[in-house]
Parts: structure tokens; sequence; C-alpha cells
């Protein structure tokens, strides 16, 4: 099978259909001082407004991926993402911290459908080195949100509050829920659907014994921990330790965006069936050092651009462990998709979830907590790697 898209409109709406997670978080982040600030809560809580979010993601994706291998991708998709375009334009009507929590969790649940079944359905279309690609051109659209996500909401900031943010993701929710009922057509023919949604929730228990996978999930799960506590901590270390406007901020993300664009297509690029897991192994090493070295440097000469460049490299590298892991993950498991693409999300969002509000706890008037957390998650997930597929990688 080819692995260039035969319907690039499909592309596209698969690939933004993937990006719930930044346009859920990365259009908000600016903001997030200031609704501390409105709802006169502490930047602990108003953190809980992005831990809640990824919690929803990760719970969303273990309930809607093994369903999709049951009833389809096209029905649960609707349902998520109608649950998240009716989330975004209720969260504006909030006046406290808890029910802007909870929302957002919610608001995560139907966001989980996007990830999840983007994932599916391009492994029900591709396999092999082919679906790497295929990941890769995925993720490069994916990988503009956080580019533009932090910048359209910086602009928002600048003529109206961070209810704004939230009306604008409700119309790309509609946007996307309309374009999927029109441009998707379903991916997984009736005859390799599994008999009931149970037996697709038995083939993840089954997953969870298999050591490669398991090492290529929670390997992807912890460097995601590393990128969601910087998603958590970098706007409190910006603009309030390092006095940036959240202009500027915006800026700093958006070229770390850019970031994880090109690296994304390096690994995908030269992903093949034996040098995936080393592109995936030195990925996580690099990044590993590379926040070691940071947190060293920062300690000593702390510096708002020092910090801005050592985050380029290694929240860069996040695109390239998130093709390779993926493609590695998803390569056996052509009939049970759904449940495969869900235990990476859950990976990904519930280890993310646990380690965003750590950040929160240490305060905010160093960025040496977010620094040296992020440096933990790397050398985890190294290690993880490495123990998991010590058999498999040379």
């Amino acid at each position: 099978m080819s692995s260039r898209p035969r319907h690039p409109a499909r592309t596209i709406l698969l690939g933004v259909l993937s990006a719930f997670g930044p346009m859920s978080m990365d259009m908000y982040l600016p903001a997030l001082p200031e609704v501390a600030s409105q709802l006169h809560t502490t930047s602990a809580a108003g953190q809980l407004t992005i831990t809640s979010c990824i919690f929803g993601l990760a719970a969303g994706q273990i309930i809607v991926g093994p369903l999709s291998d049951r009833w389809g991708r096209k029905l649960p998709l609707l349902a998520g993402v109608g649950l998240f375009t009716l989330t975004s334009f209720l969260i504006p009507f909030t006046t406290s911290i808890w029910p802007l929590i909870i929302l957002r969790l919610f608001q995560g649940i139907g966001g989980s459908a996007g990830q999840v079944l983007s994932r599916a359905v391009a492994r029900d279309l591709f396999s092999g080195p082919q679906l790497g690609r295929f990941l890769g051109i995925l993720m490069s659209i994916n990988g503009i949100f956080p580019i533009i996500a932090p910048l359209l909401g910086g602009a928002v900031l600048s003529f109206t509050d961070w209810r704004g943010v939230f009306v604008i993701l409700g119309a790309i929710g509609l946007i996307l829920f309309l374009w999927t009922w029109w441009g998707l057509p379903e991916t997984l023919p009736a005859d390799r659907r599994t008999a009931t949604g149970f037996a697709a929730f038995t083939q993840m228990s089954e997953l969870f014994k298999d050591r490669p996978f398991m090492g290529y999930m929670l390997s992807q799960g912890f460097v995601y921990g590393a990128l969601y506590v910087y998603i958590s901590g970098s706007a409190f270390a910006f603009e309030t330790v390092f006095h940036f406007s959240p202009q500027v901020f915006s800026i700093i993300y958006a070229i770390n965006g850019a970031g994880m664009i090109v690296a994304t297509q390096f690994a995908a690029r030269g992903l093949n069936d034996q040098n995936g897991r080393k592109i995936l192994g030195g990925s996580i090493l690099t990044a590993a050092i590379a926040s070691t070295l940071l947190l060293f440097g920062i300690s000593q000469w702390p510096s708002g651009l020092l910090l801005a460049g050592g985050l380029v490299i290694i929240i860069s590298l996040v695109g390239a462990v998130n093709t390779t892991a993926t493609t590695l993950a998803l390569g056996n498991e052509a009939q049970h998709a759904g449940a495969a693409s869900a235990l990476l999300g859950l990976g990904m969002n519930a280890i993310g979830g646990l380690m965003s509000p750590v950040v929160g706890l240490f305060g905010t008037r160093s960025s040496l907590p977010m620094v040296a957390l992020i440096m933990v998650c790397e050398w985890i997930a190294f290690l993880l790697l490495v123990g998991l597929t010590r058999k498999t990688i040379r």
C-alpha cells in the first residue's frame, strides 16, 4: 500500500483531530496566570485546569479506543468531538475554579476521541514504514498547533480575557464535527471488528503482558510527562520568574512547536524496520542529557534565554519520540488498533497528568523545579525503554 495519502483533505482532518491535546491546552496557556488571578485562586489550582483536561484525555481514550474496535471509528469520533464542542461553549460561563476544572475534565474526555482514533484510523490504512511515514505527516500537522495555538491565544488575550479562548475552541470543535460527519468515511469494516466491546478490553489486558509494547508505551509516556511539566510550568517560569510578556512567551512556545515538526519529519523519513528502536533510544537519551545540562546551567546562571534555548532541544525531540514509539507499538496490532492506541494515549496523558501538578507544588518563584522534573522524566523514560526492550535494541 502506498504511503502517500490519496485524500489530502482527510489527512489534514486526521492531523487536526489528533491535535485536540495541543488545542485544549496551548491556546489556553498564556492565560493561565490570568485565570488564577480572575478566579481568585492559587497557581497550583490554576494548573489543575490543565491536569483535569489531561486526565480526561487519558480516561476517554481507554473507553473510546476499545469500543471503536467494536462499533467502528466514525460514531465514537463524532460523539467525542460533539462533547468537546459543548463543553468549550459552556466553560466561558464559569465563575469559579472548580466548575472550570470539572468542565475541563469533560472537554478532555471529548477531545480524547480525536487523539486515539486518528492513530487507529492510520493503523487501519497503513502498516510498517508506511505507517511511520503517515504518522509523521499527521504529527507534523499536529505540530503546527503548538506554534499557532499559543500565538492565537496571546492575540485573543490582547482584546478579551481567557473566556474568549474557549469560544474559539468551541467554534473549532463545531467545524471539526461537521467536517468529520461529511468528510471522513468508516475505515474499520464490519468483518474486522471485535464481536463485543469486552473483547477489546481483554486485548488491552494482554498488551500489558507484552514487554516491548509496554517499553514503548511507558517510555513515550514519561517523555510526555516531561512535555506536560513544561506545559504546566513554562508560562509561570517565563512570565513570572523571568518577566516575559504573554506574547513573547507565545513566540518561545511556538519555536518549540516548530522544533517538534522538524524532529518528527527527520524521524519519519529515517524510519524503517531496522532502525526505529535506535532512533527512539537515541532521541530519549539526547533529551535526558540535555535536560541534565540545562538543570546545571540554569542553577548557575539563571536566565530566561538559557532556559528557552535548552528547552528547544528537549521539547523538539518529543516529536521524534512520538513518531517512532507509536509506529513501533502499533506495528503488530492491526486487529486491535483501537485498544493499542488507547493504551498509548493512557501512557501519554495519565503520566503527564500525574506529573503536571507536581511542578506547581514547588511554587512559581524558580524555574529549577520544572527543569528538574523534566530531567527525571527523561531518564526514567530511557531506563524503561532499555529495561523492557533490551533484547531488541542494539
